[in-house]
């Protein structure tokens, strides 16, 4: 194999050019046939020479002899259009005069031209100039392109971040109204913080298991673990003489509280429609209004069972439920782990999904773990 010619690098040069061809004078020739248009050229003496130099270095536009040994010009070229770094680097055929049909199967493989020696400088002149302008063009455009991609990677990210603290700011703002709603009942502590983390433990748990693995993304566990607070909501519509009752309530009284969720879920539904599509919104829907129903359709408000009952709402009703048992009340004791967790063993498939009761006994103690980082004050 011949060593590589140096690239001759003319002043104020217009682009790059790679001569291809095993005969050196035909290389001379065409290097003194292009000097005048402020190329800077290399030359390689077989295909497999030029495929390095493309390897190492950037082209505007390829010479490329077809008749070659060591590698011939139909290989180099499908190689070029096969690589992404060099398919876009326009490629002229040099060929024999009696040689035409050669080249046409050449341009049929990607090249943009031929040139049948001996050249004619004016046809040569002309098919560089125009080869190496549909280059310029295309970079020009891919660098335009690259602007423009990076301008809407940047506006993207701005957006992102001005969505996520609006976000944030939002459900800063729905948190210290549910956090309102919870203050009108004094014993129930770090109930919401719990809460939001037994859904994401169950959540994730689900998400493992063949049912579930295509219905419990990401953006379901984060919105059950943002609307979980909302489950609640409602109570602000009940009267205080019901909601703080010391004691048993009278039939009137359960009517009155049975009717928190439908309260909950027409709050956030007038916000619904005010700012329709937010998943999140229906997802504190679906929370606020079936969280009190049962697998066995013996809850409220509706009566609704089994899967009927949205999922979201069938998660958070284990968990609040753990909730109750595990903290004290006015009316009871705090019941410790264990007995909790036989009470809700004893209400699968009648109070609770059976599958999510078994996605808890296999994180009961992630449960366990909650209860203890968010103790109530009095508690501590």
């Amino acid at each position: 194999m011949n060593s590589v010619e140096p690239l001759e690098i003319a002043e104020d040069s217009t682009g790059s050019l790679l001569i291809v061809d095993d005969i050196e004078t035909n290389r001379d020739l065409l290097v003194r046939r292009l000097r005048h248009l402020s190329l800077r050229t290399a030359c390689a003496a077989d295909g497999a020479e030029a495929l390095e130099m493309l390897r190492r270095q950037p082209f505007d536009l390829v010479l490329l002899d077809i008749m070659m040994p060591v590698m011939d010009g139909f290989e180099v070229l499908t190689r070029m259009k096969r690589d992404i770094a060099t398919r876009h680097i326009p490629v002229i055929m040099i060929t024999a005069m009696d040689d035409v049909a050669a080249a046409a199967r050449c341009i049929e493989m990607g090249a943009e031209d031929y040139l049948a020696k001996p050249f004619n400088p004016i046809l040569l002149k002309a098919r560089v100039d125009a080869c190496l302008e549909r280059k310029r063009l295309y970079d020009q455009e891919l660098r335009y392109r690259m602007q423009i991609e990076q301008q809407n990677d940047q506006l993207e990210d701005r957006v992102r971040r001005q969505v996520y603290e609006l976000s944030e700011a939002q459900l800063a703002a729905i948190f210290a109204m549910s956090k309102l709603a919870e203050s009108r009942d004094p014993e129930t502590g770090e109930h919401l913080e719990r809460m939001r983390e037994y859904c994401k433990a169950l959540s994730e748990q689900l998400s493992r298991t063949p049912k579930y693995r295509r219905i419990i993304d990401r953006t379901f566990i984060d919105n059950i673990y943002a609307a979980s607070p909302l489950h609640d909501i409602g109570k602000v519509g009940v009267d205080d003489s019901v909601l703080l009752k010391p004691g048993s309530l009278n039939d009137e009284e359960w009517r009155q509280m049975r009717k928190h969720p439908l309260i909950g879920a027409e709050t956030l539904r007038q916000v619904d429609r005010q700012h329709p599509g937010n998943a999140f919104i229906r997802t504190g829907i679906d929370i606020a209004e079936y969280h009190h129903e049962k697998w066995d359709g013996s809850g409220y408000p509706y009566g609704s069972k089994e899967e009927g009952i949205p999922l979201v709402a069938r998660i958070l009703a284990l968990g609040d439920v753990y909730d109750a048992l595990t903290s004290r009340r006015c009316y009871k004791a705090a019941f410790d782990h264990d007995k909790s967790r036989a009470i809700i063993v004893e209400g699968e498939g009648r109070h609770f999904d059976p599958e999510v009761v078994a996605a808890f006994l296999e994180i009961e103690e992630e449960f366990r773990r909650i209860r203890l980082a968010y103790q109530d004050p009095d508690e501590e």
